[in-house]
């Protein structure tokens, strides 16, 4: 029959291809076995972003930037206003008038800041707007021995940071300022200005002056007091 030779041919030819696509060498097997090992991804790391650093560069920018991924802290909505910022250290030049503010963005997409000053009971003084990369300004005219309120307010398209659940700064002055920690807000006391060194120098000259005279006026007491031996008279010659 000419069907037997074919069905032969064919099952040999189909036992050749098993044997090539099956190695017979163990250790073959155990090294492929190796390589098809699944790859693991490196771990993801936080990006150098800091929230109370002056002049931080946006982290979706330091995304793009790196050369490895990272991670951003989340954000609310940008269709939210911001939360409020957390005020920082205020340093106070008495010398000048002055207070440098430092502050810490919120948790939200924040377009810009400003600052708002109270003094007594008036309307707020409104700073000039500040890029969202700024945690630090400067107050300038302050009047030595007054207290004042300081308000860090951040603005993105939704509106801005609410201050007036905050210690009710808004209209009544220093004396609501008194919210919680790590507020938007906080109270500000200029001391006395220290004097120069010109009105030092005065007291020193007006101190030796008064002294002098003491001096002097004690000397005459004591010598209208106890006396002054007078001197002899010399005898005309003869």
């Amino acid at each position: 029959m000419l069907g037997s030779p074919c069905l032969l041919w064919l099952l040999a030819v189909t036992f050749s291809l098993v044997l090539r696509a099956q190695p017979l060498d163990p250790e073959y097997s155990e090294e492929e076995k190796e390589d098809e090992t699944p790859w693991s991804p490196l771990p993801a790391v936080f990006c150098d972003y800091d929230r109370c650093r002056h002049l931080q560069v946006p982290c979706k920018e330091l995304q793009e930037a790196s050369p490895r991924a990272c991670l951003c802290p989340g954000l609310s909505s940008p269709g939210q206003p911001p939360a409020p910022p957390r005020l920082g250290e205020v340093h106070v030049v008495a010398e000048v008038g002055s207070a440098v503010v430092h502050w810490c963005a919120p948790s939200s997409p924040v377009h810009q800041y400003w600052l708002l000053l109270w003094e007594g009971s008036g309307a707020p003084q409104k700073g000039p707007p500040l890029n969202s990369t700024v945690r630090r300004a400067e107050l300038k005219g302050l009047k030595p021995g007054s207290a004042y309120v300081v308000c860090v307010v951040a603005a993105n398209a939704a509106g801005e940071s609410n201050v007036t659940a905050v210690g009710g700064a808004r209209g009544e002055g220093p004396e609501g300022a008194g919210g919680p920690a790590f507020g938007p807000c906080g109270r500000l006391a200029m001391p006395p200005r220290p004097l120069s060194l010109v009105h030092a120098a005065v007291g020193v000259s007006t101190a030796l002056a008064l002294l002098s005279c003491g001096a002097l006026v004690w000397h005459f007491c004591l010598r209208q007091r106890c006396g002054c031996p007078r001197r002899a008279r010399p005898t005309a010659g003869l």
